[in-house]
């Protein structure tokens, strides 16, 4: 037999109510009485049954973590961050796959059938309609990385200013004929990314070309550099997501190109493997830890209150100077 909340209560000399209450978070409990507890829980080596507290509150504090690109390594940090950033605050995180969902209704049924009490989608290209499905089902809804609405809590960056700030730095660059190449056509990120890199780009003088990978992904990458590479180049491309730049480097070395000399990259995000030494990618910073945080702060606020006015918090981007783009002139 485990050991119980009546055997810690035995061992310190409380009543069992004092136990529940150590371990229930928001509860009244002084310093004197819960450093007895936590001594006698941690000899008897004691911890709490979450799940069966929960059958009890009918708050399992589940938290899904909603993304349906597994494809794109960069999703590793999120997730890091985003578990441990629940866990640290008493939340559960629960992961969900969405690859391939097209049907809002199924994805509430589904995280209907494990309670779950909020939602954080990790994604910029989910079908139109996701996120007001769950705030309608009554979940909490925090959408990272997407595109503010008004109508649901969105954390992230400004996307349209981080492509303005990839154009200016090509153009800055000495680079004049710039191309863009971007994820899903469909998703926010590379809509918006466009519109300020491309304005940004023919404002300075350059002149644009763009197209779009069949995902956010290494692989796509390739497959897209490698077919604009059988036509007249640009200069200098914005990839915009690390993952795909690195596609776009690895088909570029293919051709027998050199990169910075014969062609440039800038990628976004800043993912750990842009600074590998063979990679070494000139990219734009995406500060995942603030994001993170602030998805999970909004995450608590909603459930404090829930009828409370959809909030939006985006965060400021910088370049990382790298070494796929030549020195600025």
């Amino acid at each position: 037999m485990g050991v119980t909340l009546s055997d810690v209560a035995l061992k310190a000399g409380v009543s069992r109510a004092a136990v529940s209450r150590t371990f229930t978070a928001g509860a009244s409990v002084s310093p004197k009485m819960r450093a007895r507890v936590e001594t006698a829980a941690l000899e008897l080596g004691y911890s709490p049954n979450l799940l069966a507290r929960s059958l009890t509150t009918r708050k399992t504090q589940l938290v899904g973590l909603v993304s349906n690109n597994f494809h794109n390594p960069v999703f590793l940090q999120i997730f890091d961050l985003v578990t441990k950033g629940l866990q640290e605050r008493g939340l559960r995180p629960l992961l969900v796959n969405l690859s391939d969902e097209t049907d809002p209704a199924r994805s509430v049924q589904l995280l209907r059938q494990y309670s779950v009490e909020g939602v954080i989608l990790a994604t910029s290209h989910l079908p139109d309609g996701f996120a007001s499905a769950f705030r309608d089902a009554g979940v909490a809804v925090v959408h990272a990385f997407g595109r503010p609405t008004g109508q649901t809590d969105v954390v992230g960056i400004d996307n349209v200013a981080a492509g303005q700030m990839a154009a200016q730095t090509l153009i800055a660059r000495g680079y004049r004929h710039l191309g863009f190449m971007g994820g899903p056509e469909q998703a926010s990120t590379t809509q918006d990314r466009l519109a300020g890199f491309s304005a940004a780009a023919r404002a300075l003088g350059g002149v644009v070309s763009h197209s779009f990978a069949g995902a956010y992904s290494f692989e796509a990458g390739r497959v897209e550099m490698t077919r604009l590479l059988a036509h007249p180049k640009a200069e200098a491309y914005f990839c915009a997501d690390d993952v795909l730049s690195i596609g776009a480097l690895s088909a570029a070395q293919a051709a027998g190109l050199r990169v910075p000399d014969d062609l440039g990259l800038i990628g976004l995000n800043d993912m750990h493997m842009a600074a590998w030494a063979n990679i070494n990618l000139t990219t734009i910073h995406q500060p995942f830890d603030a994001i993170v945080s602030g998805a999970i702060d909004l995450m608590q606020d909603r459930f404090a209150d829930p009828t409370r006015a959809a909030q939006t918090r985006l965060f400021p981007c910088h370049i990382v100077d790298r070494g796929t783009l030549r020195a600025q002139s």
